[in-house]
């Protein structure tokens, strides 16, 4: 049996990961300009379902859309990391041909 231990770091970045940045496909730049047209007709439907919608969780739903339109979603933490908040631990195992 062979053993292998792997420490993989607690998370950040790292060089050459992801999307570069400012990257967009076509697609969704297109789709983007599309839905852009209709800001305002969309923003007025919100504020109507928001001021006079027939369930409240319809009223929450549009106030919320509106608020995050306006001000952005509010920023959730997230932590991850292995015993004790140290770097994230693998064993990697496999049974070598005999």
């Amino acid at each position: 049996m062979v053993i292998k231990e792997i420490q993989m770091p607690a998370g950040g970045k790292r060089p050459g990961a992801g999307r570069p940045k400012g990257s967009r496909t076509k697609v969704g730049q297109e789709l983007r300009d599309a839905a852009q047209k209709y800001t305002k007709d969309a923003l007025q439907t919100l504020v109507a379902i928001a001021k006079k919608g027939e369930s409240e969780a319809a009223r929450v739903s549009a106030a919320c859309a509106i608020l995050d339109r306006a001000h952005g979603k509010p920023v959730q933490a997230h932590e991850h990391g292995g015993e004790d908040g140290k770097a994230i631990r693998i064993i990697l195992t496999s049974e070598a041909d005999g």
